[in-house]
C-alpha cells in the first residue's frame, strides 16, 4: 500500500510542470495582422514575456492588445534585451491573432523604436 502511494505521489509530481505551459492552439497561425501601437508594459518573464500595447483602430478609439513571447533566453537569441521596449514606446508588431477575435496574440516580429526589426526566437525572425 505504501508504494502504490508514493508511486501516485511521483506521478503527480511529475505531472505538475507539464500543467503549467500551455498549448499556442488559440492563436490563429494561418493569419497575419500587424498593428502599430504605444507600449504600456514590456513584461520580461519566464516562461513566456508579453508586451502590452494600447492600438488606436479605424476610429480612433484605443484598444489593449496583450502579445505573447518566447521566454527571454529564446528572445535574446533573436537580438532581444529586457530593455528593447519601455512605458511610451511607439512599435509595429505582426502578429498571429487570437482565434476568438480578442485583442491579443502570438508575436511573429516587431520593430523596436530604434528600427531594428527582431523576431520571437530562432525561425521566428524578420522577413527576408
Amino acid at each position: 500500500m505504501k508504494s502504490i502511494l508514493l508511486s501516485g505521489a511521483a506521478a503527480l509530481l511529475l505531472a505538475i510542470p507539464s500543467l503549467a505551459h500551455h498549448s499556442f492552439t488559440m492563436f490563429d497561425t494561418s493569419k497575419q495582422i500587424t498593428i502599430t501601437g504605444t507600449v504600456t508594459e514590456f513584461q520580461w518573464t519566464n516562461p513566456h514575456s508579453y508586451i502590452e500595447i494600447d492600438v488606436p483602430d479605424a476610429s480612433g478609439a484605443t484598444k489593449h492588445w496583450s502579445i505573447e513571447m518566447g521566454s527571454p533566453s529564446i528572445l535574446q537569441q533573436s537580438g532581444w534585451k529586457f530593455s528593447s521596449l519601455k512605458k511610451g514606446d511607439k512599435t509595429t508588431l505582426i502578429i498571429n491573432p487570437l482565434k476568438n477575435g480578442q485583442a491579443g496574440g502570438f508575436l511573429n516580429q516587431a520593430t523596436l523604436p530604434d528600427g531594428r526589426v527582431v523576431g520571437n526566437g530562432p525561425g521566428r525572425g524578420p522577413q527576408k
